[in-house]
Formats: structure tokens, C-alpha cells, sequence
């Protein structure tokens, strides 16, 4: 990647989550990074292709985080004990503004538009993931478990901008040892 691009790409990223994606246009991207205009469209087309460039590297992000939680941790258990740390160390991030990608969806609500089908494919794997992780902890119903889970970390990341975050951190990992015990519970 061009330095250039790197450039626009952290400087959009820093100022889309920070401020929103409609509410940052091209010129204060522009000259916040500073590159010419000229500069910007041959790497980004148009915005909505930049935006779509900001929810890849942030989904890359996640992916390389779970991989790691994944990687560090042997029982199935621990691993989805471990992906849910991660949830909350974001939450504990100075400047936490949410999930990107439902900031995303809440701005781009059209399901044809290519930013919220970036959000949608994102979401997918990660419902995805999380089933399998289920599966492998041997949930009889890995699906609902991880719904569940999602919609958790979902609350967990809306109320993390809105509240104390401790706070939050703890409700959100008592939910996951609610999910995991109800698991135990119920197999065993």
C-alpha cells in the first residue's frame, strides 16, 4: 500500500469513528492528511469506496484478534472466554465510540449499498465464528448460543459509549458465563 494511501486510510479511520462517516467529507479528510484531491480519487473512487476501505481494515483487525484468542487458548471454553476479553479491552479504549460497524449500518441503512453489505459480510463471519467456537465448547445448539452471544457483545458495545465501562465489561462477561454455564447445565 502507497504511503499516501496509508495515510488517507488512517486519517479517515481516526475521523470516521470518531465523528461518523457522513459527517466527515472528502475535503477535511483531504487536508487532515494532507494530500491533493487528485491524490484521494486515484486511490478511493469516491468516498463510499474509502468508507468500504475503513470497515475491511477494521474486519482484519478483528479477524487477526480472534485468530489470537483462538491461538492463545486450548478448551473451547477458554477460547470463547478469551474472544469476549477482547470485546472488553476495546470497550475499555480511551475514545471507545461503539462498534464500527453498527455505527456503520445505523448510517448506511439500504442493505443494497456497497458500505452496508460490508457490514453484513463482517457480521456473517462473525456470527459465524462465534458458532463454531460454540460447537467446538460442545453447545447441543451452537447457533443460538452464538445469537445470543452477538447480541451481547452488540448491548455490550452500545453501552460502552454510554456508561461506565467497568460496569459494562462485567455485565457482558457475567452474559458469557451465563451462556457457558447454561451449556454445562443443560448437557451435562
Amino acid at each position: 500500500m502507497s504511503e499516501a494511501r496509508t495515510r488517507l486510510l488512517g486519517t479517515a479511520s481516526r475521523l470516521f469513528y470518531a465523528e461518523g462517516l457522513h459527517s466527515v467529507g472528502v475535503d477535511r479528510i483531504v487536508n487532515s492528511a494532507p494530500v491533493t484531491r487528485a491524490t484521494f480519487y486515484r486511490h478511493f473512487p469516491s468516498k463510499d469506496d474509502l468508507v468500504v476501505a475503513y470497515l475491511t481494515q477494521a474486519d482484519e483487525a478483528i479477524r487477526a484478534r480472534m485468530a489470537a484468542a483462538r491461538a492463545e487458548r486450548d478448551e473451547p471454553d477458554e477460547i470463547v472466554r478469551s474472544v469476549a476479553r477482547t470485546i472488553t479491552d476495546a470497550l475499555r479504549n480511551p475514545g471507545f465510540r461503539g462498534c464500527a460497524f453498527l455505527n456503520a449500518a445505523a448510517e448506511y441503512p439500504d442493505p443494497e449499498h456497497p458500505v452496508h453489505r460490508a457490514v453484513r459480510a463482517h457480521r456473517d463471519w462473525f456470527l459465524s465464528t462465534v458458532t463454531e467456537l460454540f460447537a467446538a465448547a460442545e453447545e447441543l445448539d451452537p447457533e443460538p448460543a452464538a445469537q445470543h452471544f452477538v447480541m451481547l457483545r452488540d448491548g455490550a458495545m452500545a453501552a460502552g459509549c454510554l456508561t461506565d465501562p467497568e460496569a459494562v465489561c462485567d455485565t457482558f462477561l457475567r452474559g458469557v458465563e451465563g451462556l457457558l454455564s447454561y451449556r454445562s447445565h443443560r448437557n451435562g
